[in-house]
């Protein structure tokens, strides 16, 4: 990963505006649209300590993150008063393990990861730069099994008039970096007026959108 000390610092300073304190409403509609199956095995990179996690246990027999801070991984099994037994790997990562639960902590390119039925990405992709993400597109699908989906979310706004992360990435830029798949926009959500992006951002738009990727 690019400039992994400005993530570090993000959970360091608890500056997390990014998380969630609860399930994200957009996975528990649209996920049934990856077609899931209980023995199907679910990815989440980036995880951070979303609750997203514990969801997706409750219904899959295999749930495996990577997520770049170790300070994420203790606090989202400290939180949920679980005990993980905790492996250290190729002296690059560690493997936090929990029933249902396996988070690599380090980085998503050296991460020896599983193979993988569904993958799952709310923060992944919009958290990269340009420059980043047709090699992080690539790892992901390395990682799919034959028939693999992903279900993604994303956002749109003009990226000149915000810095990211959370970075804009149009539908363009995802029918480019999966053309080789089936590429399926499930949602679209345009923010209004009174939307905290447009009138404290002072944003000319801003959307989130889900979409399904079929290999």
């Amino acid at each position: 990963m690019k400039d992994p000390e400005f993530w570090h610092n993000k959970w360091a300073s608890n500056k997390i505006g990014f998380h969630l304190n609860e399930v994200n409403p957009l996975l528990i509609e649209y996920w049934n649209k990856t077609q899931p199956a209980l023995t199907d095995r679910v990815f989440v990179p980036l995880c951070g300590k979303t609750e997203d996690l514990v969801w997706l246990a409750q219904r899959h027999e295999s749930v495996q993150g990577v997520e770049l801070s170790q300070i994420a991984v203790r606090s989202f099994f400290a939180e949920h008063f679980y005990t993980p037994t905790v492996i250290p790997v190729n002296g690059q990562h560690e493997l936090y393990q929990f029933d249902e639960l396996s988070i690599y902590t380090g980085d998503f390119f050296t991460a020896p990861l599983e193979q993988v039925d569904i993958v799952y990405d709310r923060a992944a992709l919009i958290a990269l730069p340009e420059t980043m993400r047709q090699a992080y597109v690539e790892r992901l699908l390395s990682l799919l099994t034959a028939g693999g989906r992903i279900l993604l979310v994303t956002l749109d706004y003009c990226q000149h008039e915000m810095a990211g992360p959370p970075f804009s990435v149009s539908s363009l830029e995802v029918e480019r970096l999966f053309k080789e798949h089936k590429v399926t926009q499930l949602h679209r959500d345009e923010a209004d007026e009174t939307h905290p992006k447009i009138y404290k951002k002072g944003l000319s738009r801003f959307a989130e959108e889900v979409w399904l990727i079929e290999t």
